[in-house]
């Protein structure tokens, strides 16, 4: 039989070694533990196949050591009693050299070696740029350490080689389970995974689980990086071409607006990773509203137990909108950093100011090199969620147990006031060493309100669920949602979502909300903000008549009020207000929070005679106006007050303009020759402006001939700020990274 040489890299490189036997031919396997370990090549071997063989227990003595002469049934039990002996002493072990007949082909030879046997062959390539991508660490130190069989007459595979030393350290035993021939993920391991993947729990909490039930990490057999790829290679099976039809409508989708974004991540074999989309609507949804964005993975218990997680923000009618979409096959670090960075670029590159996503260390990791600078909340309602699994034995035996720890979480006022109620329940209920207790609380900065309240979350209550208020999808994705039903689905929740806020837009012009005050800040604020935040703010404007503000302290033009409702002094607040400045502060931080003023603020105004509203205290993302520009204001006075900014905020506005006729421009060919029209005359009318220094002036005959054909310069000169290009090209179209 004739055999081909390969070329070097991870195929089987097969050649006759001349010299060593007339009627044999060797066959090489180098394959690196660093290569097998990598992350990248693990997701080569769960594409191409999810089976793997039990691990080999022989019969009788389980410390038996290899000796020569030894008989297996097959070279599979060969190997598989070396590698349970490595297991035992501690190393890892691969295939090397195996003699192939001449005659027929068989094997009758197998060498089984330590697997830091030799020195690794540099295969890596160089990137771009020169370097190596990944540069791995060397493994191999040539060891000696090794297992030859070979078959007899008989059919029986025969010990005739057995070097037992080695030339480095051996794993200790609650190590071992690292080493990647003794890593396995086990039928029994396999349905508990697929069971808790199921109830929409991720590959950490998964981890913990099996960790529990199998008694420590060593006795699960693999590492929370099997059970990734392992969790992977089950969705991807499951999917089977359900997959592709995603990849059409999205395809379907770009095809008819190229403002429409897609990217697929993929291995480097190819094989599918995640997938991301955001529509028009949404990136420009983020313009307005990205200051605050919740990223939901709590979509998990579909029927493909994938990951749906899209981003969402919150609007000015306070509903929930949607920033873009994920479908998660792969949840590692890695593939997390991959989205996020694609959404990024999606958004034209501008972070949020907070983000809120599950309490999820891999994510967290993410969201970390990602977003350096927003502030990372994890959602609180997910947070008592896993409460009621981690601590079902403490509320079975103790109703009142989650109605304390709500009040501790939500209703303390400091720091200090927190902590000190924490600290007392869990010892009221003897859980000071309730390891998920620990990690929440040390995790506290990041969920707890108290510690998070000077930072915008656009949320009118600190006791509500923290997700953004309401899921956007709810009603639309549920355990029995396909991916084929999903994008039907997909599309409902848009148009609905859509015409509840037309619906807003609508009571909000067309209704005058009842004033309840003869307050002229009631009268201003009803004209500024939407209907459904002007409630709130009314809300808020009316408690002020059962409050007091008591001046306790004057520190130049600061002046610091004790404000208290009546009958409940002990309950106080304190408001620090700059009348100079028309600047004021309070302890609730509830401005800071959610971007309406307290009634304690308030309270103060009323008893200084601040009769409106500064217009500092007036965010734009709440007003009526939120979308005639593309710029979110936090302060829109400083903004106005800043030349640099101010510059700005024209050129956003007259931006977002011109793309309202870039949008409908391209639709059909008559719409797009009047678009293109309509820019050429406003481009003739501001040249002429700028030439008279500024004053309108009407544009003569002579420059609207022939405007069809001019304006396709004047389309394009805007279609870079259409597709928010500051990202790459590419972002408009599929490709796999």
């Amino acid at each position: 039989m004739e055999f081909e040489p390969l070329s070097m890299g991870n195929e089987v490189i097969e050649f006759d070694m001349m010299g060593i036997g007339d009627d044999a031919v060797d066959i090489e396997h180098p394959v690196d533990e660093d290569d097998l370990l990598d992350s990248s090549a693990g997701a080569v071997a769960v594409c191409a196949s999810a089976s793997a063989g039990e691990v080999y227990i022989p019969e009788g003595d389980t410390n038996l050591e290899p000796y020569e002469g030894m008989e297996f049934e097959s070279e599979e039990a060969a190997k598989a009693f070396y590698n349970s002996y490595a297991r035992r002493v501690g190393f890892s072990t691969r295939v090397s050299m195996s003699r192939r007949s001449r005659r027929d082909g068989a094997i009758i030879q197998r060498s089984f070696v330590c697997a830091k046997e030799g020195f690794r062959v540099d295969k890596e390539k160089p990137g771009r740029d020169g370097r190596v991508k990944r540069p791995r660490a060397e493994t191999r130190v040539g060891c000696k350490a090794m297992l030859v069989v070979k078959i007899q007459d008989s059919s029986r595979w025969v010990v005739s080689g057995f070097v037992k030393e080695h030339n480095h350290e051996l794993v200790p035993p609650d190590k071992v389970h690292c080493l990647r021939s003794h890593r396995h993920v086990s039928g029994a391991a396999k349905s508990l995974i697929d069971t808790l993947q199921g109830a929409g729990i991720g590959p950490s909490g998964i981890m913990s689980a099996l960790i529990k039930e199998y008694g420590g990490i060593s006795n699960v057999g693999f590492t929370e990086r099997d059970c990734r790829n392992y969790m992977r290679s089950s969705r991807q099976r499951t999917l089977g071409g359900d997959t592709q039809l995603l990849l059409d409508y999205l395809r379907n989708m770009q095809a008819e607006n190229p403002a429409f974004v897609y990217a697929v991540q993929g291995d480097e074999d190819q094989c599918m990773s995640n997938i991301f989309w955001a529509d028009p609507k949404a990136r420009m949804n983020y313009t307005y509203f990205g200051d605050t964005v919740t990223f939901d993975t709590t979509y998990r218990s579909n029927r493909y137990r994938l990951p749906f997680a899209p981003f969402t923000g919150v609007n000015h009618h306070g509903q929930p909108v949607l920033f873009g979409c994920a479908l998660l096959i792969n949840e590692s670090e890695a593939s997390f950093v991959w989205l996020f960075k694609t959404w990024l670029a999606a958004m034209s590159g501008r972070p949020p100011v907070s983000i809120t996503t599950d309490h999820d260390r891999v994510i967290r990791l993410a969201v970390t090199q990602v977003f350096p600078v927003t502030r990372h909340r994890f959602c609180k309602w997910h947070i008592f969620k896993e409460c009621q699994e981690k601590l079902s034995h403490v509320l079975s035996g103790h109703p009142n147990f989650e109605a304390e720890l709500h009040k501790c979480v939500n209703l303390t006022e400091s720091i200090e006031e927190f902590e000190s109620c924490w600290f007392s329940l869990i010892d009221r209920y003897y859980l000071r060493e309730h390891e998920w207790l620990q990690t929440v609380f040390s995790d506290r900065r990041q969920w707890v309100p108290v510690y998070l309240r000077d930072t915008f979350f656009a949320e009118m209550s600190i006791t509500q669920r923290s997700d953004s208020m309401n899921s956007y999808f709810d009603g639309y994705v549920n355990a029995s949602t396909t991916l084929q039903l999903f994008v039907k689905q997909y599309e409902k929740a848009l148009e609905s979502r859509y015409e509840k806020e037309v619906k807003a837009d609508y009571d909000t012009i067309n209704t005058s909300p009842s004033l309840k005050t003869p307050s002229p800040m009631e009268k201003q604020a009803a004209e500024l903000y939407t209907r459904k935040l002007f409630m709130k703010f009314q809300e808020e404007l009316v408690e002020t008549l059962t409050f007091l503000a008591t001046k306790v302290e004057d520190q130049d033009a600061i002046s610091i009020y004790r404000v208290a409702k009546f009958g409940e002094s002990h309950k106080a607040y304190f408001v620090r207000f700059n009348v100079r400045e028309m600047k004021a502060t309070c302890s609730c931080q509830m401005f800071e929070f959610s971007g309406l003023l307290c009634r304690h603020i308030l309270t103060v105004f009323r008893v200084t005679n601040v009769l409106t509203l500064p217009s500092r205290y007036v965010l734009k993302r709440w007003t009526r106006n939120a979308k005639s520009g593309v710029i979110l204001e936090e302060r829109a006075n400083d903004l106005l007050n800043s030349s640099r900014e101010s510059l700005t905020v024209r050129y956003n506005n007259l931006r977002h303009e011109a793309l309202k006729y870039v949008d409908e421009g391209v639709k059909t060919i008559d719409i797009y020759n009047v678009a293109a029209a309509a820019l050429q005359e406003a481009a003739d009318k501001v040249a002429l402006a700028k030439k008279n220094g500024g004053r309108i002036a009407n544009v003569n005959g002579a420059g609207r001939e022939d405007r069809t054909t001019q304006g396709n310069h004047a389309s394009a000169s805007f279609g870079d700020h259409q597709w928010g290009l500051e990202q790459s090209p590419s972002m408009v179209s599929f490709y796999i990274i």
